[in-house]
């Protein structure tokens, strides 16, 4: 017969495993430093006026 396993370590072990997949999808999703948010605000900045100069008035 085999040996008895706890379930709660492998149920523990796979919650962490998760968290810690999710925590680095979020450091490669947030983790910018501030000249990349700062470009990536210009750039959306610039592209808003953009798109907004080329509105026809009524």
């Amino acid at each position: 017969m085999g040996k008895p396993v706890n379930l709660n370590r492998y149920r523990k072990q796979k919650a962490r495993a998760q968290k810690k997949a999710r925590a680095d999808q979020n450091a490669v999703k947030f983790g910018r430093s501030k000249v990349q948010r700062v470009e990536e605000e210009f750039d959306q900045n610039k592209q808003r006026r953009d798109l907004d100069n080329h509105e026809l008035d009524e």
